[in-house]
């Protein structure tokens, strides 16, 4: 036990424990008299089997997750041969023997085991060695072990959100929360869980960045949260909430048992990067499921129906990510017609998958991508019986009313050739009909509404071409202004005073 030597898992893969079982079991069915031989006092008991001193390793198996004691098929081998050498009799390799496909891919650690009490100090790390490997495996999105974990209806569920600065990561801009527990409502006879009354939800917007700090290239909308009031508090504040809301639902740490609390996420790194910036702590034994990689694989194993790539348009390929947003939209559609296409990773008939109408919230806010994030988990897990989330907060259902009207007058005004009522000045929200998650409204207290993520009018003013334009006019935006050109009050962009005010038509100070 005093040598540490690292071996490959590779090929180690008989439970040393089955093979004295398997000998035991291969002289009662052959009615060998083995405690009459020579070599018999070898197999008079697991202990005296021992003696021949067996090197192992410690491996879980791939599909049951199972903590196993393992050896190499030569080490059987020679086992075998020492017993020709000293006896003078030929035992044949015993059939039924336990194989393991070790789930490890690193090295492992050598030991060779040569008595009872040493095979007893290396079985007591089994437990830990299941707890080490079931944490990869859910962190891996391996969709047995997380099926498993949530038919037990014991643990409880926490999906968590941030949004941050894109100029410093280190301001946090918002948090949300939802988290359900399993184990309390199974007991109560509720089951599956309801979003809107078995989730239990937060969402905390920073007051020292709120309609200060707003995000160009991934906006975000911190009065937009659908499912409950936000709370504004200082950011100080906030690792310390964080900790409560985890200390809450955990149960203590334990380096051989899972924690009750799973936490997940979609896009698990970066969330826990931020709570480890913060010192939030993390119990050892706690489970993680990241959401997109649990999503990909079961695409890639053919447990997902087929579906476009909402960035080409084209069939989706093996391998690829979706978003948390189209996640959502993917469990909006049946199996779409992919022109006789089938994904070549399917091994079997999909499940056909349950359309849902979801309701049309804003995303990249903490509080709904977090509460989306755990409603998209329980459907992946157990479609059938769950309830969709309705919006509960009052001025975003106003807001989505008026904007579905909108949205109406819109869509009527283009089929009727109008297509000047479509330069509103209001972000475009697609009918309920067809359920996708807005970017851009929200009600009134949150800042005004742009036309897109990074509207360049807005800065530097429109761009005003001209048809037949001199080598000059090239260099500056608007209109070309002549010296004999006057600028009246009721013509915008007309004749009037040479005023420097007045030349500032697409943004610029001239310099006039």
């Amino acid at each position: 036990m005093s040598d540490f030597t690292l071996v490959d898992p590779k090929g180690w893969q008989f439970d040393l424990h089955s093979v004295y079982s398997a000998y035991i079991g291969y002289f009662q069915i052959n009615n060998v008299p083995w405690y009459e031989r020579s070599w018999g006092h070898l197999f008079s008991s697991f202990e005296d089997f021992l003696a021949f001193s067996w090197p192992v390793i410690v491996v879980t198996d791939t599909w049951t997750g199972k903590a196993h004691i393992v050896t190499r098929l030569n080490s059987i081998g020679a086992f075998l041969k020492m017993i020709k050498t000293r006896f003078g009799e030929t035992l044949p390799q015993a059939p039924n023997i336990l194989e393991v496909t070790p789930f490890e891919t690193s090295t492992r650690h050598l030991r060779n085991v040569s008595d009872y009490t040493t095979y007893k100090k290396l079985h007591s790390t089994l437990p830990a060695a299941i707890l080490s490997a079931l944490k990869q495996r859910i962190r891996n999105g391996e969709p047995k072990a997380i099926k498993e974990l949530w038919d037990k209806r014991d643990k409880t569920f926490l999906a968590v959100d941030f949004e941050w600065s894109e100029r410093n990561e280190k301001s946090c801009l918002e948090w949300g929360y939802a988290a359900v527990r399993c184990g309390h409502l199974n007991d109560l006879g509720h089951w599956p869980p309801v979003p809107d009354t078995n989730y239990r939800k937060g969402h905390f917007i920073m007051q020292e960045y709120a309609d200060k700090v707003v995000n160009k290239y991934c906006p975000t909308y911190p009065w937009h949260y659908a499912f409950g009031d936000s709370q504004v508090m200082s950011k100080t504040k906030l690792p310390q909430v964080i900790q409560a809301v985890i200390s809450s639902l955990a149960s203590p740490d334990s380096e051989t048992v899972p924690n009750n609390l799973v936490l997940v996420a979609h896009g698990a790194h970066g969330d826990l990067a931020r709570m480890e910036e913060m010192k939030i702590k993390l119990p050892h034994n706690m489970l993680i499921i990241d959401l997109s990689i649990f999503e990909r694989v079961l695409f890639n194993r053919g447990m997902r129906h087929p579906m476009l790539d909402p960035k080409t348009g084209l069939p989706r390929q093996p391998g690829t990510t979706l978003s948390l947003e189209n996640l959502l939209r993917s469990l909006t559609y049946p199996a779409p017609a992919l022109n006789g296409s089938t994904p070549t990773t399917a091994p079997q008939e999909p499940p056909k998958p349950i359309p849902v109408t979801l309701p049309n919230v804003t995303m990249h806010n903490s509080g709904n991508d977090a509460f989306l994030c755990l409603f998209a988990l329980q459907m992946l897990l157990e479609p059938e019986g769950t309830k969709v989330p309705s919006i509960t907060n009052l001025n975003v259902k106003r807001a989505m009313a008026q904007a579905q009207a909108q949205v109406a007058a819109t869509v009527q005004a283009q089929q009727t050739g109008m297509m000047g009522l479509a330069g509103m000045g209001m972000g475009m929200i697609p009918p309920m009909s067809m359920p996708v998650f807005a970017a851009t409204m929200g009600p009134g207290p949150g800042p005004t509404p742009r036309l897109s993520v990074y509207d360049l009018s807005t800065e530097f003013g429109q761009m005003k071409m001209d048809p037949n334009p001199s080598p000059n006019s090239r260099r500056s935006p608007g209109d070309r202004l002549s010296p004999g050109d006057r600028l009246s009050p009721g013509r915008p962009n007309g004749s009037g005073s040479g005023s420097r005010s007045s030349r500032r038509v697409s943004g610029f100070d001239w310099g006039m």
